[in-house]
């Protein structure tokens, strides 16, 4: 981490003083050295936090790592039952989803989460000294661009801790080559414990409406907030705020499962043209910004569906494509190329490639009620579990082949038909793997066999023994400390399972 930066990290993304509606999230990466006359305007404060959502969006110009939406896709689903290697497929992909995973693989590398978390701290530590500079910068203002600030960097550690589990925390803007690069890792509690307190604090700084739609599901919201906050619950065990926080964004009224006798209508509407009455917080792709998706899932696809995907998770009946699951072929899928479809096309077919600016789905609604439904099923009341996961399968169109008839009272039955369901309804959106072992790792590894069985299923015959070997080791469930990490960083130290 050191190397990178020294030379990124001390330069921060400044932008265009005055940023119009229309262009705010439309964003690519500009670099620029922090200098003495910034950090004087309003503007200066606006433009700053744009360089955060331009930076979840792409990587800066002559920057090698990826996407951070294709990061949060990999690392939420190559290590789930969903997805297969495609013929572009690298050995780095193939070795995460064959859990043939070293800490030299390029993968594990980190560089795109920790430079933008020092975006945030950099608005975090040096936008409140605006205030004082500029008289048309209000306390209130001032408090929503500090919102999205925390908000993002939560996500972004969040999201670290559930993959690397222990990660170096810090909570300061790195500005120059002399700051300690020398971090060691903080637990995973610890980091959770952050998440939590940062949402907290961003929550009651944060926007309900800016006013625009797009502004409203590409920007941070309370509601997005709510949304990572019954997340975080939900892997912190705290089923009752987990299920507050839930209610928060169910109980605002703004947002719905969007219903449409047209098969093509609800594709383009929730996800080809996005945010629809769903959209919580999408990355905003456009024509002039375009996504990773294109290409890594059509013009040469790295990752394609697992073989069981279209006739277990969705029940894909070829005689009559007209009784399936909405979310099902031509949605999420299309099973007989197994192809992953979600963010390629249209309901007219494959967008063109200079066209394919379908976003990244951070959350959406149907997300947000089965946390809620989750958080139901382990405060021990299944039947009001049920009822969700009931009302989105009509609502979808799921079919009776993919139905599952738990008892209320049987907790395990019906958080896996919670499982079930969320592998429907967020398809491909970087949720599998975490979903599963957030749920496997609670009362000390219960349910080991979530992880132990989606793994069998899955893995050639020669490899299946050795796969489960090593998911017995709760360590291996964590993504190793990058190799050059360690060559920078002597405060870390790897991963047990990977020494």
């Amino acid at each position: 981490m050191q190397t990178k930066i020294k030379t990124i990290l001390s330069i921060f993304i400044l932008l265009v003083s005055t940023i119009s509606c229309d262009s705010y999230l439309d964003l690519k990466p500009q670099d620029g050295i922090i200098r003495a006359e910034f950090w004087q305007t309003k503007e200066d404060v606006q433009a700053a936090v744009a360089g955060i959502y331009s930076s979840l969006l792409q990587s800066p110009p002559g920057v090698s790592d990826l996407p951070i939406s294709q990061y949060l896709f990999m690392y939420g689903d190559l290590r789930g039952d969903m997805v297969a290697p495609g013929s572009f497929a690298s050995d780095d992909q193939r070795g995460i989803m064959n859990s043939n995973i070293t800490p030299s693989n390029t993968l594990t590398n980190w560089d795109a989460f920790y430079r933008t978390i020092n975006y945030c701290n950099t608005v975090i530590d040096l936008a409140p000294a605006v205030l004082q500079k500029d008289p048309t910068l209000t306390q209130g203002q001032l408090n929503n661009f500090l919102s999205e600030a925390l908000a993002v960097r939560a996500y972004l550690y969040f999201t670290l801790a559930r993959t690397f589990r222990d990660v170096p925390l810090k909570l300061n803007a790195t500005l120059t080559d002399q700051d300690n690069f020398q971090i060691a890792a903080s637990p995973q509690a610890e980091i959770f414990a952050q998440v939590i307190k940062d949402l907290k604090s961003a929550e009651g700084y944060a926007v309900e409406d800016y006013g625009s739609n797009l502004y409203n599901k590409g920007r941070i919201t309370v509601y997005a907030i709510n949304a990572m906050q019954a997340d975080v619950y939900l892997w912190t065990d705290n089923f009752q705020e987990a299920l507050v926080a839930a209610n928060k964004v169910i109980d605002s009224k703004k947002f719905s499962l969007y219903q449409s006798t047209s098969y093509g209508t609800w594709y383009n509407t929730v996800f080809a043209n996005g945010n629809s009455v769903e959209s919580i917080f999408e990355f905003q792709y456009t024509t002039a910004n375009l996504g990773p998706f294109y290409s890594i899932f059509f013009q040469r696809p790295q990752f394609m569906i697992s073989g069981k995907v279209a006739e277990k998770v969705f029940g894909v009946d070829y005689d009559d494509l007209s009784k399936r699951d909405i979310r099902g072929e031509n949605c999420s899928i299309i099973a007989s190329t197994n192809q992953i479809w979600k963010f390629v096309g249209n309901s007219e077919g494959s967008k063109a490639l200079q066209d394919s600016d379908t976003h990244w789905f951070l959350y959406r609604y149907g997300d947000v009620l089965l946390l809620k439904a989750e958080a139901l099923a382990e405060l021990n009341q299944g039947a009001e579990a049920l009822a969700i996961v009931d009302d989105i399968r009509l609502k979808r169109r799921a079919i009776t082949q993919t139905a599952q008839s738990p008892g209320a009272s049987s907790k395990n039955g019906v958080i896996d038909y919670i499982l079930a369901e969320r592998s429907r309804e967020l398809a491909f959106e970087g949720k599998r793997w975490f979903d599963m072992l957030r749920v496997a790792r609670r009362n000390n590894y219960e349910r080991k066999d979530i992880l132990i069985n989606a793994a069998v299923e899955n893995a050639p015959a020669d490899q299946q023994q050795s796969i489960i070997a090593k998911l017995e080791d709760h360590n291996s469930h964590y993504l190793p400390v990058n190799i050059g990490e360690l060559y920078t960083n002597k405060a870390l130290v790897q991963n047990p399972f990977y020494k």
